[in-house]
């Protein structure tokens, strides 16, 4: 009777264990989830915000320096989500992310070194892999938003 008492024990044991294990994958989705919509709102504010500010800081000193605050975020931003430990479900999707983020990166730091060059151009804003990378991180979070519905 004891060596069937602590099978029992043992398998609920292990029944409770593969459920929170459960749980806790379906709270990291969440949780990615919720930091992927966030990335995503930074990214499209970035992606309103950061054309129309080249324009005027190429006239306009002040507005220089706010566009280079604005791009040192947005790196920090990327590099930050791309840190994030992606759910089991959707890894694919957040490798995706990463690879476009990358690509952003290093538009971003060539627009920071042209504008230490003092060549600002407002064509680079709208033809670089940085701007159009975030096209597709958009896309791409809007499905890891579907995985976690």
């Amino acid at each position: 009777m004891k060596k069937w008492t602590g099978v029992t024990v043992f398998i609920l044991i292990g029944t409770l264990l593969s459920g929170c294990s459960f749980l806790n994958d379906v709270n990291n989705t969440l949780n990615y989830a919720d930091e992927a919509q966030e990335y995503a709102n930074e990214a499209s504010a970035f992606m309103n915000e950061a054309p129309a500010l080249v324009e005027q800081a190429v006239n306009d000193p002040d507005k220089l320096s706010e566009l280079e605050t604005l791009l040192e975020e947005m790196k920090s931003d990327i590099e930050e989500f791309n840190g994030l430990e992606a759910p089991n479900v959707g890894g694919d999707l957040h490798q995706q992310v990463v690879d476009y983020n990358n690509q952003a990166l290093q538009g971003i730091d060539v627009y920071l070194e042209n504008m230490e060059n003092g060549s600002l151009d407002p064509e680079v804003v709208r033809n670089t892999d940085a701007f159009q990378s975030f096209e597709e991180v958009r896309s791409i979070i809007d499905q890891v938003q579907q995985l976690s519905q």
